[in-house]
């Protein structure tokens, strides 16, 4: 049974939908297999991994996670392969009613979680890329996942919300999902040359100890530049810091999944 991941942050701009799509490529270059669902109405893991003739087959067709999720489509049928290891539920501009159509659904914050729990059998891990916000569609985010992964960016308005977020967390557990945990907070865009950067690494490990990935993230323009080419930063620039980073951050998330720990304690 894959293990599902959702990846959150309400606060925008701190790397969750880069850390969603190079990740999806790191773990499936090690050989698992990997689902990347597109939950965020932006869109932008499905354009920055998929080619535009790709990106607008999948709206033109109607075969997006919109579909359904509220359209009544079994999820294997939205299901594209971007990658030899790596399918993705793809997001489209219909997504951005389904918060309001979402309301007045029947088991609206598990919608997500009944749709994947019959494919969940076919990969080793599926990531949900969430949108910027605590809304319904981060509610069923947060109710099918198995644990939460936090990109963190080294700024100080990054460490503002955390405690609010992480509340969250505890009351979805406590209320919709007690199985919910943290997978931990990753760092991101890290400047080595930038005091503030180490700075907020310190106070972040110093007031989460154990919840924090030693892989870090490091700023880098093969990263900001690789989502134009729909490309991931280890196919743009395979050897650039960005690419590395997310290599080790999937090294470890693997590592501690492979010895029985799937997550930060």
């Amino acid at each position: 049974m894959g293990r599902v991941i959702a990846i959150a942050n309400q606060k925008g701009g701190v790397g969750k939908t880069t850390t969603a799509i190079n990740l999806a490529v790191a773990l499936a270059d090690t050989g698992r297999r990997v689902l990347l669902v597109d939950l965020d109405p932006q869109g932008n893991a499905t354009s920055g991994i998929s080619t535009p003739e790709d990106f607008a087959a999948a709206r033109r067709e109607g075969k997006t996670i919109y579909q359904a999720l509220v359209g009544g489509l079994a999820i294997a049928e939205i299901l594209r392969q971007v990658r030899p290891m790596l399918s993705l539920a793809p997001a489209g501009d219909d997504l951005v009613g389904a918060e309001i159509e979402l309301v007045t659904m029947e088991g609206r914050e598990r919608r997500l979680r009944a749709l994947l729990e019959p494919i969940r059998v076919e990969y080793n891990y599926v990531l949900i890329d969430t949108p910027p916000s605590l809304g319904i569609l981060t509610l069923n985010a947060l109710v099918a996942a198995d644990s939460v992964l936090v990109p963190m960016q080294c700024e100080y308005y990054a460490l503002e919300g955390l405690n609010s977020l992480l509340g969250t967390i505890n009351k979805v557990k406590a209320a919709l999902r007690p199985g919910l945990e943290l997978e931990g907070l990753v760092l991101t865009m890290f400047d080595s040359r930038n005091r503030l950067s180490h700075e907020i690494s310190d106070e972040v490990r110093r007031h989460f100890p154990e919840k924090v990935f030693r892989s870090v993230i490091p700023r880098s323009v093969r990263m900001s530049e690789s989502p134009s080419h729909g490309l991931s930063v280890l196919e743009y620039g395979p050897k650039s810091p960005g690419a590395e980073g997310y290599r080790a951050l999937a090294a470890e998330i693997v590592a501690r999944g492979e010895a029985g720990d799937g997550r930060i304690n």
